[in-house]
């Protein structure tokens, strides 16, 4: 079977995953990885044969996305050349991670496509929802990478087909332990705007981790600014004593499944992260509505208070993609039992 993954570039968080998901899928067929996307901070373990500019959201400095870079950077004339190029009908099938060129390359050109992503979660009945609404936010989601079957990763799983996340070899292989230092990782924010708030900490050690940042340095003598480093980063959150980030998907899984205190930031304008938040408050996170000097009192609370949420993530990665597997099997292919053989091999499973 040959088959196309295609990742969404923006943020760090698709790249992780897919540095997990590529070999599970290797054991299953010929895979070819496709990137769209320009933010993300990460390599892929993969070289992806198909690099596209895609549409991005430009992290901005003041807690959301830079809308008006956002839409400088984004051409939607070279989006629809970038879907009329790509040749999805060379594969079995699509699987998509929250990447727009490939979702609407495959249903204009009627090629078998299943999500395997996190927002695909968002939108199912059972999962917390945000307070407010977001018409652009909730348009964004079901639109922006259409797929109509789906494979999905949330914190908990509220549904069907819904996993819990992929937690990435490198974490699950980090020695953790209670460390004096907090690491925090506020990508949307400038380091100006973050320290601060955080000068009003002296008494707390901090690793900022910045993605504005050039060089690391020091502020005054309790913060220690770094440049983004995957492995220095992991390092730290596994020695921490605490995990202060947005609330993204994949860097606060990580932090429960090491055990620890979290403290989330929403960012503005950034729908999926309404509805992480909303999930993470229902498992006892704190949530701060913003990262600001009027926030000072709540972050002070969270950092005397010793609670935090025990969760067993377990290593889903081959049970979500033999799932799709099943899925593809069922819903494209006629001669089912002869493409299970050649997916599964002597371990053919029953399809439910």
């Amino acid at each position: 079977m040959k088959i196309l993954y295609a990742v969404q570039g923006t943020g760090n968080g698709h790249i992780t995953r897919a540095a997990e998901i590529i070999p599970a899928l290797e054991r299953r067929g010929m895979v070819d990885v496709l990137v769209s996307g320009s933010q993300s901070d990460i390599l892929l373990p993969k070289y992806p044969k198909y690099s596209y500019r895609g549409i991005s959201f430009v992290f901005g400095k003041n807690g959301g996305i830079d809308l008006w870079n956002t839409l400088k950077i984004n051409r939607k004339l070279h989006f629809l050349k970038e879907i009329k190029a790509l040749p999805v009908k060379e594969y079995d099938l699509i699987i998509n991670d929250f990447e727009p060129i490939s979702a609407w390359a495959a249903r204009l050109k009627g090629v078998p496509i299943i999500s395997l992503s996190h927002q695909s979660a968002l939108m199912q009945s059972g999962v917390p929802r945000p307070n407010h609404k977001d018409w652009l936010g909730s348009l964004l989601l079901r639109f922006y990478a259409p797929v109509r079957e789906k494979v999905s990763f949330h914190f908990k799983s509220y549904g069907e087909r819904m996993f819990t996340p992929i937690i990435r070899s490198k974490v699950r292989n980090a020695q953790a332990y209670k460390d004096k230092h907090i690491t925090v990782y506020l990508p949307a924010y400038s380091d100006k705007k973050i320290l601060k708030v955080l000068k009003h900490f002296p008494l707390h050690e901090w690793h900022l981790f910045s993605k504005h940042a050039d060089r690391d340095y020091k502020y005054k003598k309790h913060v220690k600014v770094f440049t983004l480093d995957d492995d220095r980063f992991v390092e730290s959150m596994a020695k921490s004593k605490s995990v202060l980030c947005g609330a993204g998907f994949e860097t606060p899984a990580e932090a429960l499944y090491l055990r620890k205190k979290l403290l989330v930031v929403p960012m503005k304008n950034q729908y999926e992260q309404h509805f992480n938040a909303a999930a993470l408050m229902e498992m006892g996170v704190p949530v701060l509505p913003a990262f600001k000097k009027k926030h000072v009192y709540e972050i002070w609370k969270w950092l005397k208070s010793d609670e935090r949420v025990r969760v067993a993530y377990e290593d889903v990665t081959q049970k979500a993609i033999d799932e799709l597997i099943l899925i593809y099997i069922e819903k494209f292919v006629p001669k089912a039992s002869e493409e299970l053989e050649i997916a599964f091999g002597s371990n053919t499973p029953a399809i439910s």
